[in-house]
């Protein structure tokens, strides 16, 4: 081929016709080909008519340009009529109304559609046995005990209309303890991260105050009683009862507001119990005689209060029985 288009490829058909003549009696050949010979006068020269036709055509496209111009310029430049109006006048469908935010549901605290639903009960739940000592065992122990509590109460999200997402589970070897607390965290949980962490070092020295035979049920409850705050955090409970606290005229006032919350999560804890041990009557007695029969918290109530509760959770048949909101001021101190 070609080293480019249209180069000449030596020895090819063309190579040699058709160039200028050479002179008379030169013979020179390309590739095998004679030039051609002219013998007698030159010929004419060609006649130029081709540049006046090039120039009569560049004329009319000149003008053919200008008339092309001229009729854009007039179409760009006439008025265009007025379009019109057909249809139904949607202004007779604007609202101002619809500039305004939705207004916010408004939640009773003490009167919300969580209490109308039934206790949840069934729920199949292995939980494997606790190696108090490893953190490796506490972690796995927590992680399943909140997945079978996110079965449990997962009927209610449902029938509330909830999208409820399962808590994260997590332990520290951090307390959250100044020291000038009375008591000691034992776990706690983080509504802006919907997040259960528990306590390493805290429910290790409760756990060596308690019989062994106790350990999983307590530590049950204690999840139980977290994830009662989840429970109270999606359907809203937990931000009005913060609402409450900020917005109170005293100390008393508060600590009443944060007592019923509290209490509320150990009546959820007595439900968790309840599923997760088959209904299993000493694992209510060893969590109140262990876990419950401590002394009086200004925070989360007596310890006949915190019983009181754990097995209302354990009896009632329906969330109803833990509203602690709606309850009398004896029954929360």
């Amino acid at each position: 081929m070609p080293p480019y288009p249209g180069a000449p490829v030596p020895g090819g058909p063309w190579q040699g016709a058709g160039t200028a003549p050479y002179a008379p009696g030169h013979t020179g050949q390309y590739g095998g080909w004679a030039a051609p010979q002219y013998w007698g006068p030159p010929p004419a020269p060609p006649r130029r008519r081709g540049l006046r036709v090039l120039a009569a055509s560049a004329v009319a496209a000149t003008v053919a340009l200008a008339a092309l111009v001229a009729s854009v310029v007039i179409v760009s430049t006439t008025p265009q009529p007025e379009p019109t109006p057909t249809g139904e006048n949607l202004a007779a469908h604007y609202d101002d109304r619809l500039f305004e935010p939705p207004a916010q549901v408004a939640v009773d605290i003490a009167d919300h559609p969580l209490y109308d639903a039934a206790t949840p009960q069934d729920i199949a739940c292995d939980v494997p046995e606790l190696d108090s000592g490893s953190d490796d065992s506490w972690e796995e122990f927590a992680t399943a005990t909140g997945h079978c509590l996110d079965e449990l109460w997962a009927p209610v999200f449902d029938d509330l209309g909830l999208s409820v997402d399962t808590p994260e589970i997590t332990v520290t070897r951090e307390s959250p303890d100044s020291g000038d607390e009375e008591g000691y965290t034992l776990a706690y949980y983080e509504s802006d991260f919907e997040r259960i962490t528990v306590v390493l070092p805290n429910v290790r020295t409760l756990g060596g105050q308690i019989p062994e035979q106790a350990h999983e049920d307590v530590w049950i409850a204690l999840m139980g009683h977290e994830y009662g705050h989840h429970v109270q955090y999606v359907t809203g409970i937990l931000d009005i009862s913060h609402d409450l606290r900020r917005k109170s005229s005293s100390e008393e006032e508060e600590l009443d507001t944060l007592r019923r919350t509290e209490l509320q999560a150990e009546c959820m804890a007595g439900i968790g119990l309840r599923a997760i041990t088959d209904a299993d009557e000493r694992s209510l007695r060893w969590v109140n005689d262990n876990f419950n029969g401590g002394g009086d918290l200004p925070t989360h109530g007596t310890a006949t209060n915190r019983a009181h509760w754990l097995e209302q959770g354990w009896n009632d048949a329906t969330v109803g029985g833990c509203n602690t909101y709606g309850a009398a001021s004896g029954e929360v101190t």
